[in-house]
């Protein structure tokens, strides 16, 4: 910024001489602009303000009524200026509140919400939360079903033919087997064919229960040959020769004498069980006989299931018992 003022000097410009007075020779500041005549003192007064309306004629009056003018010229000129001012300080006070509204707003949906969670970090909370603890001992394993029917020492619970064979029939993915005779013996050779009596005996055997079915036909007798353990068990079946022995009654007549039958030995835990399925007219079985070998899958089947559902039984009822 730049700032105006009278220029200081005792030269007249354009190559005229000073009036030897020592008076500055720049108009408007009440000093004379001729020299006064000689023997008259220069006049003094108040400075004389410059004619404001350049080319009209100065007659050394002011003009009131053109300073008035541009008095209240001046005073619009700042007026406007102030309500200026104040509309845009207005308009910046209403950004900054609109702003603060916004913000708030915004705040308070957020913490409405729940707020954003910054990734990996964890709220502060008022009052510390207990360290979780955790036991130094191992929680025990769930009881395994075979270990209940791979020992007797285990295997308590009762076991009978209405145990292993309930009911009247018994179907097996829909086809339906009607139950016959049942028994069960200590003499484990006794109901036996061929050399399997031996072999039952040489390894242990303590009992067999026997149930026969029939089906279109076909009857099947199902043995369940029981050992003290799953080892003697086990070399039984490896050993087994001949088959179980037939069981007739309770309407089911003579079969698999004199004839060819379908044997089959298996074992699971402390148990052997045994299947002979033929016609019961004395028919010969052949590899094509479906219906003989679909009877005795599904009575093995049968059999197995039950034997194994005996040791989760048990083992069910061990979990929940009392540990010492």
């Amino acid at each position: 910024m730049s700032f105006g003022g009278p220029q200081a000097g005792g030269e007249q410009q354009n190559g005229q001489q000073g009036y030897g007075y020592g008076y500055p020779q720049q108009p408007g500041y009440g000093y004379p602009q001729q020299p006064p005549a000689y023997g008259q003192q220069p006049t003094y007064g108040q400075p004389q303000q410059p004619n404001p309306f350049p080319g009209a004629q100065d007659t050394g009056t002011p003009d009131w009524g053109a300073l008035a003018d541009a008095s209240a010229s001046r005073n619009k000129r700042k007026r406007l200026l102030f309500i200026g001012g104040g509309v845009v300080a207005a308009l910046a006070v209403g950004a900054v509140v609109a702003t603060a509204i916004v913000s708030t707003n915004r705040n308070n949906e957020e913490a409405k919400n729940g707020g954003p969670t910054p990734t990996g970090s964890v709220a502060p909370t008022d009052t510390a939360s207990p360290a979780p603890t955790f036991s130094s001992v191992a929680p025990l394993p769930p009881p395994n079903p075979m270990d209940y029917i791979s020992d007797a020492k285990k295997d308590k619970a009762p076991l009978s033919p209405e145990g292993l064979f309930p009911g009247k029939k018994l179907s097996m993915n829909k086809r339906p087997y009607a139950k016959g005779a049942t028994s069960s013996t200590t003499n484990c050779a006794a109901v036996t064919q061929g050399a399997l009596g031996g072999v039952l005996k040489n390894n242990g055997c303590t009992r067999v229960i026997r149930a026969t079915y029939v089906r279109d036909g076909v009857a099947i007798t199902v043995g369940v040959a029981v050992f003290p353990t799953d080892e003697q068990a086990s070399r039984a079946k490896k050993q087994a020769s001949g088959g179980i022995a037939p069981l007739t009654g309770a309407g089911v007549k003579d079969f698999c004498h004199a004839t060819v039958c379908l044997r089959r030995t298996n074992s699971i835990g402390r148990y052997v069980y045994l299947t002979q399925a033929g016609f019961l007219n004395g028919k010969k079985v052949t590899t094509g006989d479906s219906a003989v070998f679909q009877a005795s899958d599904d009575l093995g089947t049968f059999t197995f299931n039950q034997l194994y559902a005996r040791g989760r039984a048990q083992a069910s009822a061990a979990a929940g018992a009392p540990r010492e």
